[in-house]
């Protein structure tokens, strides 16, 4: 069986592509890149934030560091179900990513400080100490999609995911819930991902020129966080 990787160091490109452009690039992807073990999966994602936002509210000024706490599913869970706890950093233009799996039960007690990491390494480590600095921490965001993930045949470390279907709810905060909620993108439009741990392949980078795709700044927490402030302020308050 595959070990499941747990740390991550690399750049994140995000593009915004409609459904003709992302047909174009996929009739080269199917030429130099393989589809994930997982095929297309639907993630799902719990994010953590301090009863201001803080960590969402600091992320959009675009600082040098910020770093972000969610807790992800493959689909709808049970108590006993496998989740990842993921301690996701991003200094300057690399993303670093840290991560422990546990039951879906355990990494609620786990959070919210009733019980220890079920895996004492320097992951759960780093974890530990960000919830030492955000002892108010508590669900803030439920954010799902659809993904397709394909890896590099001659490089697995790059990668290029589509997510589509981007659905965000501030309620119902539960991975054991059903996936539904208000969509981030329009229709027939997807978040294309580039993962990379150093230069991108020139194949790819002439066809997203020739297409006239430009990397652009997407956030889904961080689009999500608006789409709740604007949805506060029509409700008539106002959202910390």
């Amino acid at each position: 069986m595959k070990e499941i990787q747990n740390t991550f160091l690399r750049y994140e490109i995000k593009y915004l592509v409609s459904s003709e452009q992302r047909q174009a690039i996929m009739e080269l992807v199917d030429n130099y890149m393989n589809p994930d073990e997982f095929g297309k999966s639907t993630i799902c994602n719990i994010y953590y934030d301090t009863p201001d936002m803080r960590l969402i509210r600091r992320s959009i000024d675009k600082p040098i560091y910020k770093e972000k706490l969610r807790v992800r599913s493959y689909g709808s869970t049970t108590d006993d179900s496998k989740v990842f706890v993921e301690l996701k950093k991003k200094y300057k233009d690399v993303v670093y990513k840290r991560r422990v799996s546990m039951k879906a039960e355990q990494s609620e007690k786990y959070i919210s400080g009733e019980i220890e990491s079920p895996k004492q390494n320097q992951i759960s480590k780093e974890l530990d100490y960000f919830l030492s600095e955000y002892k108010d921490i508590g669900p803030a965001a439920f954010i799902s999609y659809e993904r397709s993930a394909f890896f590099g045949k001659d490089d697995p470390n790059f990668r290029i995911t589509f997510d589509e279907n981007i659905l965000w709810r501030d309620y119902d905060l539960n991975l054991s819930s059903e996936v539904y909620g208000n969509p981030l993108l329009k229709s027939e439009q997807s978040l294309m991902e580039v993962k990379i741990a150093s230069a991108m392949p020139l194949w790819l980078s002439h066809k997203l020129c020739e297409l006239g795709v430009y990397k652009t700044s997407f956030s889904k927490y961080g689009n999500a966080y608006k789409a709740m402030v604007n949805k506060s302020i029509d409700g008539g308050y106002v959202c910390a």
